[in-house]
C-alpha cells in the first residue's frame, strides 16, 4: 500500500468527478490544504497529491498522457499498412477481370515511366540494367508505404483526415488509369473496388486502434468520459491495464488476419489473371509457318575461341528488355491487327493470319538499345522471323514528301523511322518470331518491328498496332519529345568481354575476347591495347551478314604478373575509326573506347 494513503474514509459520500476544484471537467474535489492527499473514499485507492511523477487518479503515471498519443499513431500506421495491401488486392483480384492496365499499381508505374526525365531514365538504365523496373516497383512501394502509414496516423486522430487522403491518393491513380491508352472507363472499376475495400478497413482498424490506445482522442483531451482510474474495476472486463492489453490484441490480431487475407486476395488476383491470359495460351499454342526465305546457315566459327564469351546468337530468355511497359501487354492475336496509313495512296488493315499468309522471311539482326553505355550489355542477337516492311510500304504507295513512319505500340509507345531507311534493301522485318519461336510476349507477341542499324527507340516498336506515314515535321514519337534525337542510326562499337573488370587471372597466356558491332556497316578490324603500348590487331570470328554483332579474341602470350589495363576499339567496312571521344547515351548513344582493368597473379 502507497505510504503517503491515508486510511480509508468512514464512508464519507464523493463529489462526482468534474464538480469541484480550478481545474475543472474531470478534476476531482480538492480538500483546499495544499499538500495533504484528498480522500477518495475507496480502500486501495492512491489519493491525488498534487506532487508531479505520483499518481493522479488518472489511471496511469503523471507524464504518460503523452505517450498513448504516440502509441495510437503507431497503431495507426500499421492499420493503414495493412488497409493500403487490402485497396491494391482487391483491385488486382477485379482488375483480372478488365485487363492488366486497369491494375491502379501498374497505371500510376506507367504514367511515371511517361514522366520520367530522359536524364533520370538514363541514369536507372545504367546503374540497374534491366533490373530498372523492378527498382521502380521497389520504390513504389515503399511511397505507397510511407503514404499509406500517414493516412493511417491521420485517421486515427480524425478518421475524415485519412479518408481524405485515401481519396485523393485514388484520383490520382484513377487519372493515371483513365488516361492510359488501353484502357476505357470500365477500367476504372477496379480501382473503386479496391478505394473502397481500403477505405472500409481502414476505418475497421483505425477504430481497434484507437481502442489499443487507450481511449479516444476526445477523451485524453478532455472532451470526453473521463478514464477508469488506477485500481478500479471496470465492470465484467477487468482492470483498465487489462481491458487495453485486451484491446490491443484484439488490434495486432485483426491486423494480421487482414493482412494475410490480402496477401491471400493479391495472390488470387494474379493467379486468376495468369489463367486468363489469352495471350500466352494462344501463344503456347501458336505453330510458326516455315519462311519462304529462310535465313542460310551461320558460318563456322561465330563463337569466339575464349572461355566465357557470350553466345553468337542471344537466347530469348537472355535477351535485354528495355521498354516503357510497366507490365506485359496481353494481346490475343485473333483480336490483333496493323494499320497502315497516313500519306498513302491505299490504307489498310492487316490481321494476324493475313500476316502469317505472307511470303516470311528469316534474318539475323543485331538489337541495340540508345541507352548502352560504353562496355553495356544492352544489345542481343537473335534470328527474326518477319514480313519485309519494305513490302508493306509498297502496298501503302507513301505519297510524296513523307519521309517518316510513326510505329505506335498498343501500350502508346511510339517511334520515328526514316521512311527511306524501311524502303531500302535491308532486313527491317515485322516480326513474329524469335529464334525458331513465336516472340516472347515481353519482347513483343504478337507483332514487333526489327530494323537493322537504328537504335530500338526508333525503330523496334513492340506490340505494334500502327503503322502512320507521316513527315519529321508533322509527328514526334515518345522519346523525341523527351529530347531525344529523332533519328537513331547505330554508331560503331565494341567491348571487352573476357575477362572481366577486376577479375584475377592465373599467369601465363592471358585470353581476351569481345564483341563489336556496326550494323548496316559491318566490323572490319579490331584493335586491343595493354598498359598504354601499342595497338594489337585481334582475330575476328566470322558473320552471317553486316547486321549482326562480331566477336574477337587476342592471346596475350607471357602475360607479367601485376595490375593491367586493356582497351579496344573498332573499325566498320569503310575503314572508319570508332570515336574515342566519351559521351553519354543521351541524346544520341554514348561514345567511347571500352577500358578495363584486370590483375594477372
Amino acid at each position: 500500500m502507497d505510504q503517503r494513503q491515508e486510511p480509508p474514509s468512514s464512508g464519507a459520500p464523493r463529489r462526482p468527478a468534474g464538480t469541484g476544484g480550478p481545474e475543472g471537467a474531470g478534476e476531482p474535489e480538492r480538500t483546499g490544504r495544499p499538500g495533504v492527499p484528498e480522500r477518495t473514499g475507496k480502500p486501495g485507492v492512491p489519493e491525488r497529491t498534487g506532487k508531479p511523477g505520483l499518481p493522479d487518479g488518472s489511471g496511469r503515471p503523471a507524464g504518460s498522457a503523452g505517450r498513448r498519443p504516440g502509441k495510437r499513431r503507431w497503431l495507426g500506421a500499421l492499420a493503414g499498412l495493412v488497409s493500403a495491401a487490402v485497396l491494391f488486392a482487391v483491385a488486382e483480384l477485379a482488375a483480372a477481370f478488365f485487363g492488366p492496365g486497369s491494375s491502379p499499381l501498374v497505371s500510376v508505374g506507367a504514367a511515371f515511366i511517361d514522366f520520367t526525365p530522359p536524364w533520370l531514365k538514363d541514369f536507372a538504365i545504367s546503374v540497374f540494367g534491366t533490373a530498372d523496373k523492378t527498382v521502380l516497383f521497389i520504390s513504389m512501394a515503399l511511397v505507397t508505404a510511407a503514404l499509406a502509414a500517414l493516412a493511417g496516423m491521420l485517421a486515427v486522430r480524425r478518421f475524415a483526415a485519412g479518408a481524405s487522403l485515401v481519396a485523393a491518393l485514388a484520383v490520382v491513380m484513377g487519372v493515371c488509369v483513365a488516361t492510359r491508352a488501353v484502357n476505357s472507363v470500365l477500367d476504372l472499376v477496379p480501382t473503386a473496388l479496391g478505394t473502397l475495400a481500403g477505405l472500409l478497413t481502414l476505418s475497421w482498424l483505425t477504430g481497434k486502434a484507437v481502442e489499443a490506445g487507450a481511449g479516444t482522442p476526445e477523451a485524453e483531451a478532455g472532451t470526453g468520459a473521463p478514464e477508469a482510474e488506477a485500481g478500479s474495476v471496470v465492470p465484467g472486463d477487468g482492470s483498465a491495464a487489462t481491458t487495453e492489453a485486451g484491446s490491443r490484441r484484439s488490434f495486432l490480431v485483426a491486423t494480421g488476419l487482414t493482412a494475410a487475407a490480402a496477401v491471400v486476395v493479391g495472390i488470387a488476383g494474379r493467379t486468376f489473371s495468369a489463367t486468363r491470359n489469352t495471350a500466352r495460351i494462344a501463344r503456347q499454342a501458336l505453330k510458326l509457318p516455315a519462311a519462304k526465305s529462310p535465313a542460310k546457315p551461320l558460318p563456322a566459327g561465330t563463337t569466339a575461341p575464349v572461355q566465357g564469351m557470350p553466345p553468337y546468337v542471344t537466347p530469348n530468355p537472355d535477351f535485354y528488355r528495355i521498354d516503357t511497359a510497366l507490365v506485359v501487354p496481353e494481346i490475343d492475336p485473333a483480336g490483333w491487327s496493323l494499320r497502315v496509313h497516313g500519306l498513302v495512296e491505299e490504307e489498310f488493315t492487316l490481321s494476324f493470319d493475313e500476316l502469317l499468309a505472307l511470303d516470311l522471311e528469316e534474318s539475323y539482326v543485331t538489337l541495340t538499345c540508345v541507352s548502352n553505355v560504353v562496355g553495356g550489355d544492352l544489345a542481343g542477337n537473335a534470328k527474326w522471323l518477319g514480313y519485309p516492311v519494305r513490302k508493306l510500304l509498297e502496298r501503302a504507295r507513301p505519297q510524296a514528301g513523307a519521309d517518316m513512319v510513326l510505329s505506335s505500340s498498343i501500350d502508346g509507345f511510339t517511334a520515328s523511322t526514316p521512311l527511306a531507311v524501311l524502303q531500302d534493301r535491308r532486313d527491317a522485318l515485322l516480326a513474329v518470331g524469335m529464334n525458331g519461336e513465336p516472340l516472347p510476349l515481353e519482347h513483343g507477341y504478337p507483332v514487333r518491328m526489327v530494323v537493322p542499324g537504328l537504335y530500338g527507340y526508333v525503330s523496334a516498336t513492340k506490340w505494334v498496332v500502327d503503322l502512320e506515314v507521316t513527315r519529321f515535321a508533322d509527328k514526334a514519337a515518345y522519346w523525341t519529345t523527351r529530347g531525344w534525337s529523332e533519328r537513331g542510326p547505330i554508331k560503331t562499337a565494341s567491348r571487352i568481354d573476357v575477362p572481366r573488370a577486376f577479375d584475377r587471372v592465373p599467369a601465363g597466356t592471358v585470353a581476351v575476347g569481345g564483341t563489336a558491332w556496326a550494323q548496316q556497316r559491318g566490323i572490319s578490324r579490331v584493335q586491343v591495347q595493354f598498359d598504354g603500348g601499342s595497338w594489337q590487331d585481334a582475330d575476328l570470328a566470322a558473320v552471317p551478314s553486316i547486321d549482326t554483332w562480331r566477336q574477337w579474341s587476342y592471346r596475350w602470350e607471357d602475360a607479367p604478373a601485376g595490375r593491367h589495363e586493356v582497351r579496344v576499339r573498332a573499325y566498320d567496312t569503310a575503314g572508319e575509326l570508332q570515336t574515342q571521344d566519351e559521351a553519354p547515351p543521351a541524346p544520341d548513344g554514348a561514345t567511347g573506347w571500352h577500358t578495363i582493368t584486370f590483375t594477372v597473379e
